[in-house]
């Protein structure tokens, strides 16, 4: 049985104050219901674009919708390790996550947008079925990452939060006309 929605609000004691921003942007909001719709809201939104169009980047040096999607999975990659690795009492410090050589290193602007989609969308599913199965305990054990004490609550709440953050960027700068 999955727990109860306030079990997902972390305090910022729970987090480095780098990730408070994403948190914050949730607000009140169902964090289960926000990381449950995500998936979806991302296909409606780029779906449509052709392959020309996902290889759009709003300036010089900035990421393609197609890296920005890829980035997007490996982060549900790396946060998703976290979270099993602390909710199963792990305690060795994991090491950081640095999102620029990861997309140099990772062609995605040579992969289909709907392959980007699916991979987002497989990683999201598996760490959903793992989000559900978490207990109260498990939500509350947290590890180092990035030289910083994260509870794995917290790290569900980055997980919705970051997501969330590239939505926006992608419709505030990729796609607003």
């Amino acid at each position: 049985m999955s727990p109860s929605p306030p079990a997902f609000l972390p305090t910022p004691a729970e987090y480095a104050p780098f990730y408070a921003t994403y948190i914050a942007a949730l607000g009140d909001a169902d964090i289960m219901d926000v990381l449950e719709r995500q998936e979806s809201e991302l296909s409606a939104l780029l779906k449509p674009l052709s392959e020309e169009q996902v290889g759009f980047r709003y300036a010089e040096g900035k990421w393609s919708i197609r890296e920005v999607v890829g980035h997007m999975a490996d982060a549900e990659r790396i946060f998703g390790t976290r979270m099993l690795r602390f909710a199963r009492g792990d305690q060795a410090p994991l090491p950081g996550f640095d999102e620029k050589p990861y997309v140099a290193a990772s062609s995605y602007d040579a992969w289909t947008m709907a392959d980007l989609l699916d991979q987002f969308a497989a990683l999201r599913q598996a760490n959903l079925l793992l989000i559900r199965h978490l207990d109260e305990v498990a939500l509350l054990r947290a590890g180092r990452a990035s030289g910083q004490e994260v509870s794995v609550r917290a790290l569900v709440a980055i997980l919705a939060g970051h997501a969330a953050h590239h939505l926006r960027v992608l419709r505030e700068r990729y796609l607003a006309d």
